[in-house]
């Protein structure tokens, strides 16, 4: 079993330089790169705007057999009203199944909740979204003439750049790991590492030494039952000179624009670290990749829970672990 090195956890006089090079790095990023992807998921979510409004005859039909057969026009409903309105605000306001909500909001309806309960519950969506659709952006609701094609694109638009106001965050996390992991894959690979192909059915302990793959699933015990449930590694990597089963290393990318939400979320290495090792035992090898703004609050918590780091402006660091 490899040894696992201490790269970046036990030192400590390190960190607040390393958290300043970090913030400057995203910062740099974001910059230049946040905008165009934003404006690019604005493009996308204005077509899927319009298409939706098509489903809904421009705002005049919003029928309960319309939603039923149409839940996946929600989002978008729930951003043409004034004021927007929230899942849970919708939910309020309507007196409506909190599960009718959700299922609708992924473009599905409950299987559970039954017909004429579900009926009646749309019939109250319908009501509320016909009561509050902003005069202003659908200005031909309270005329006779039909939407112009220039009027339903402006609408559109409004729409697509509330409802991506509203998912800002995931979309440029989103962009972020997806940078993180091709950077990961370069370095890598100018190594001499190939990337299994998604879908090739490997196990990730069964991989060949020299090989690596972005989000695996990696099975684990769920607590306190002996059945198993799949988590999702960003990176697994096996290293060239690991031995018959040495499990690879494995690294979760995190990317965070303030300080506030990754002492949040710092609980969720540490729970999918403990998840890993009460299933495969003190050999696990378990890191993060980092970039952005995390404190010395989160990189202790980090440490304390025996889990070290990669930062992304010292990439390098990588061949501590073996690799």
């Amino acid at each position: 079993m490899m040894k696992q090195p201490s790269v970046n956890r036990a030192k400590p006089d390190r960190w607040k330089a390393d958290i300043a090079l970090s913030v400057d790095l995203y910062n740099a990023w974001f910059m230049q790169f946040a905008p165009v992807t934003f404006r690019e998921a604005r493009v996308r979510t204005t077509k899927q705007v319009e298409d939706a409004l098509k489903t809904t005859a421009n705002l005049t039909d919003i029928k309960p057999e319309t939603l039923a057969a149409n839940p996946g026009v929600l989002p978008m409903l729930r951003m043409a009203t004034c004021p927007p309105l929230a899942r849970d605000r919708l939910i309020g306001l309507a007196g409506v199944s909190k599960n009718l909500v959700l299922r609708m909001e992924e473009g599905k309806m409950p299987v559970r909740l039954g017909a004429e309960a579900s009926a009646a519950d749309l019939a109250k969506i319908s009501t509320i979204i016909r009561k509050m659709a902003d005069p202003d952006i659908f200005v031909w609701l309270n005329r006779k003439a039909v939407a112009t094609t220039e009027e339903v694109h402006r609408a559109a638009t409004v729409v697509a750049d509330r409802l991506c106001g509203a998912v800002a965050d995931p979309i440029v996390r989103n962009a972020q790991e997806r940078r993180q992991l091709e950077l990961i894959g370069k370095w890598l690979e100018a190594r001499g590492y190939q990337k299994l192909a998604a879908g090739d059915g490997t196990k990730f302990d069964a991989m060949p030494p020299g090989t690596y793959s972005f989000r695996m699933n990696v099975p684990v015990h769920q607590e306190g039952s002996a059945k198993t449930v799949n988590i999702p590694i960003d990176a697994v990597i096996m290293p060239k000179s690991a031995k018959k089963k040495e499990l690879p290393l494995m690294i979760e990318a995190k990317s965070a624009g303030d300080f506030t939400n990754v002492n949040k979320r710092r609980k969720e290495e540490a729970q999918k670290m403990a998840q890993l090792r009460g299933t495969y035992g003190k050999q696990v090898r378990f890191a993060l990749f980092l970039c952005g703004y995390f404190d010395s609050g989160y990189l202790g918590y980090e440490a304390a829970e025996g889990i070290d780091w990669v930062w992304e402006h010292r990439i390098d660091d990588l061949s501590q672990f073996g690799l």
